[in-house]
């Protein structure tokens, strides 16, 4: 399980990153809180 919350949370942030460049701020921003919520290191909400 841990791994694939970690897969989903690089996911995230990478998409957040992408959002970033494209100059979708906001969206890119909210993908980026997200992944670092739902990775492990973060505050999990899986736990």
């Amino acid at each position: 399980m841990e791994l694939l919350l970690w897969i989903l949370a690089v996911v995230l942030v990478v998409s957040g990153i992408v959002s970033l460049v494209r100059r979708q701020i906001l969206w890119g921003i909210v993908l980026i809180i997200i992944g670092l919520l739902v990775g492990p290191g973060g505050v999990s909400i899986f736990s």
